[in-house]
C-alpha cells in the first residue's frame, strides 16, 4: 500500500487497546500453530515457522503465546487438514484485495468472506486479476528513532536488500523474498528493533479513494482481518490521510 497508508496501519496497531492486541495474538498463535504442524517445530528446519517468528517478534508477541503455539502445533491434536488459498476481491472503488487465508474448511471460509465482500458492494474478482497487480517482496520496517539511516542502509544493502527507502516515519527496506531471511537477520544481530518484517504483497499501481469510499474499504477490511481464517490481507487503495487515522 501506499507510505502513508502503511505508516497509519503501524500506529493503529501500536495504539490498539488490549482487546485488540488479544485478537492479533490470537491469529498470530494460530497461524504459529499451523506452520509447526505442516512443517515441525525446528524452525531452522521448517521456513514457514522461521517467517512466523519473525512476524510475532514484530509485534511483540510474548515468548510464552509463541512456546504454548509451537507445543500445539506439535502436538497435532485435532487432526485438522489446512491449505493455503488466496482471494482476490474488488471492493469499494475498484480497489484490488487480495486475502491469504488458511483453512481447514474451504466452503465456510468462502461463504464469510464473500458475504463481507457483497455487503460492501464489493465481488470476487477472476483468478489472476488481482495477483497481477502486487509484487511479492520482503519488507522490513524500522522506525527512525530505533536507527541511523546512513548505517542502516549500509547494513541493508550489504546483506542484499533490493531497495532501501527513507520516509518521514522511518526506514522500509525491500528485499526478493529469497533474501529477506538473510537481510532480516542482519538487522535482527544489530539489535535494531522493527516495526514490521516480513513477506508481503506490494501494490504496483494504486487506486485512490475519497473518504466515504476510505470508510467503506476500511470496514471490509477488518471484518475480513477479524476472521480467524484470514493470516494477511493487502489492498492498493490509496486512502486520504485524515481516513487513516
Amino acid at each position: 500500500m501506499a507510505g502513508h497508508s502503511k505508516w497509519a496501519n503501524i500506529k493503529r496497531a501500536k495504539g490498539a487497546n488490549d482487546i485488540k492486541r488479544g485478537k492479533v495474538f490470537a491469529k498470530l498463535s494460530r497461524e504459529v500453530t499451523i506452520a509447526t504442524r505442516i512443517g515441525g517445530p525446528d524452525p531452522d528446519m521448517n521456513p514457514r515457522l522461521r517467517m512466523m517468528l519473525l512476524k510475532c517478534r514484530s509485534a511483540n508477541m510474548p515468548k510464552d503465546n509463541i512456546e504454548r503455539a509451537i507445543t500445539k502445533g506439535a502436538g497435532g491434536e485435532d487432526g485438522a487438514k489446512f491449505e493455503d488459498l488466496n482471494y482476490e476481491i474488488y471492493g469499494p472503488g475498484g480497489v484490488a484485495i487480495l486475502a491469504e487465508v488458511s483453512t481447514d474448511n474451504r466452503n465456510r471460509t468462502a461463504s464469510d468472506i464473500r458475504s463481507y465482500v457483497t455487503k460492501a458492494g464489493g465481488k470476487f474478482a477472476t483468478a489472476g486479476a488481482v495477483t497481477r497487480l502486487f509484487q511479492k517482496r520482503g519488507q522490513i520496517v524500522v522506525a527512525r528513532e530505533n536507527a541511523d539511516e546512513d548505517e542502516l542502509m549500509e547494513l541493508a544493502l550489504e546483506a542484499g536488500a533490493e531497495d532501501f527507502k527513507a520516509e518521514p516515519e522511518g526506514f522500509t527496506i525491500v528485499t526478493e523474498p529469497d533474501t529477506f531471511e538473510e537481510v532480516a537477520k542482519a538487522v535482527e544481530a544489530k539489535g535494531i528493533a522493527t516495526e514490521l518484517a516480513e513477506i508481503s504483497q506490494i501494490p504496483e499501481i494504486f487506486a485512490p479513494l475519497d473518504a466515504g469510499g476510505a470508510k467503506t474499504l476500511n470496514t471490509l477490511l477488518e471484518k475480513i482481518e477479524d476472521h480467524d481464517d484470514v493470516s494477511s490481507v493487502y489492498h492498493n487503495g490509496d486512502l486520504p490521510e485524515d481516513a487513516e487515522e
